[in-house]
């Protein structure tokens, strides 16, 4: 009886070391089951801007509008009886760095402008 229990007790030991251990052991499956979750949240994704892009090509192949409005948006092009405007952004608007002081030599009498006459004074 003490053989058949040793016997048990030492199969139950291997079938646990492969379990754990072995090949397709329970760690390695976890993390298989992680990465199925993440690629297909990926190729959720991916389906949709899949589907995105498809609506690009049918409305570019089939109407001008898409035309137009990536001409406008990308390449700035206007019709030729538009006025365009741009608007700023005050926030974002940098203002130009002042211009570098320059040294003030002392200043000379001023002399008269051209196309001005001196008058004399009269003493």
């Amino acid at each position: 009886m003490k053989k058949l229990n040793l016997i048990l007790l030492l199969l139950f030991c291997l079938l646990q070391y492969r379990l754990w251990f072995g090949d397709g052991n329970i760690p390695e499956v976890r993390r298989l089951h992680l990465r199925t979750h993440e690629l297909a949240i990926e190729s959720a994704k991916l389906r949709e801007r899949n589907k995105e892009l498809e609506a690009d090509v049918v409305d570019l192949k089939e109407g001008l509008d898409a035309v137009e409005e990536r001409a406008r948006q990308d390449l700035g092009m206007i019709k030729t009886d538009e006025i365009f405007i741009q608007v700023i952004d005050a926030a974002s608007k940098k203002r130009p760095p002042p211009p570098p002081m320059r040294e003030e030599h002392p200043r000379q009498p001023a002399s008269p402008a051209a196309g001005q006459l001196e008058l004399p004074s009269e003493d």
